[in-house]
């Protein structure tokens, strides 16, 4: 079948999610552009034809990206539930395999990159279940998706482009490149303008594939966290136990104080001992929602005032190091780092 006429056939199946449905039809037009586009930048980048016309060989809009991009689940776990589902016996059981199965590498890239192995490990468990997790989507599909559908259509641009060097300059067949619906890919999920900056040769075959190798995976991994300012000698939280009363406002991480200043507060360690009295700066976090709830029902049980409001339950919370602040520049959530700091912990 002609290629024009697969493409159309294909429009006017994906109508309904198109994000230019209202104008009645699948824009082919502005499809053709996308790729024009693509192939003249990525001319001037320098990536071979090679590379540029396997790319663009009959790649597919897929609906379900665009579905996924504009109706991203909002979290609504508690903290708890959070750290039982990403910090499960298994998860845990499964890391300390591959610390068994990798030992070798693994001390390679702490003395490489001063990240230990209980770290790696719980990056590695986090990101893809330990390579267990398989990407569906071809990401030359989900990039040009995505630009289609408009929303971030530069940022998306950036990331083919960023591919497509990747793939020439690895020699990777880029038509074969797996990811998830937004483009990350590879054992611990870089999206390409994080792999082309901290892409490393882990195992020294002259190329760089983080989907297929762990050793690269892990030496990209390793630098990427080294050049986060990563401390080997740091913790990255400390669980603790807050007064009933105390300041929810405090508890987003963002405001920084010493131990002693903490402490002072009547933070102290879960078994009521003191907490370190280092003048080392650290933040707090908790889960909110679940305090608000909690003193919500403490004050349901008498009716109450809060003179006469019941016993309130021990709030636990996080101290927060600086190394849990670089964790955030890889992935920006709170939960996420407080799942990193668990699960290294349980390897370690």
């Amino acid at each position: 079948m002609h290629r024009f006429a697969m493409w159309l056939i294909a429009a006017m199946i994906v109508l309904p999610f198109g994000a230019r449905a209202d104008r009645g039809q699948f824009d082919l037009e502005r499809w053709y552009e996308i790729m024009d586009s693509v192939r003249s930048r990525a001319a001037a980048s320098g990536v071979s034809d090679t590379v540029i016309d396997s790319a663009l060989r009959g790649p597919a809009f897929i609906p379900s990206i665009v579905k996924s991009d504009k109706n991203q689940a909002e979290f609504k776990l508690t903290l708890d539930g959070y750290l039982e589902r990403t910090v499960s016996s298994t998860r845990i059981a499964t890391g300390r395999r591959m610390r068994a199965k990798y030992p070798t590498l693994l001390s390679r890239v702490d003395a490489q990159y001063g990240v230990p192995p209980h770290v790696m490990l719980a990056f590695w468990g986090m990101e893809s279940n330990y390579g267990a997790t398989k990407s569906r989507h071809r990401l030359i599909d989900a990039f040009l998706t995505l630009m289609y559908d408009g929303r971030r259509e530069t940022f998306f641009g950036n990331q083919l482009i960023a591919l497509m060097q990747i793939a020439d300059k690895n020699g990777l067949d880029i038509s074969d490149i797996h990811g998830s619906w937004a483009g990350a890919m590879g054992h611990f999920q870089f999206i390409p303008t994080t792999l082309a900056q901290y892409g490393t040769d882990g195992n020294g075959d002259g190329r760089t594939d983080i989907i297929n190798n762990v050793s690269d995976a892990m030496f990209s991994a390793g630098n990427y966290l080294n050049k986060l300012g990563w401390n080997k000698n740091e913790r990255i939280v400390r669980r603790v136990v807050l007064p009933a009363d105390f300041d929810v406002s405090l508890l987003d991480g963002k405001t920084k104080l010493t131990l002693p200043q903490w402490s002072a507060m009547g933070i102290v360690n879960p078994d009521g001992s003191p907490i370190p009295q280092t003048e080392m700066t650290a933040g707090l976090v908790a889960d909110i929602a679940a305090i608000d709830a909690a003193r919500s029902m403490a004050s349901s049980v008498t009716g109450a005032s809060d003179t006469d409001m019941a016993p309130m339950p021990v709030i636990t919370a996080y101290l927060t190091y600086p190394n849990f602040y670089r964790i955030k520049k890889w992935n920006n959530s709170n939960w996420y780092a407080i799942a990193i700091a668990n699960l290294a912990d349980e390897l370690h």
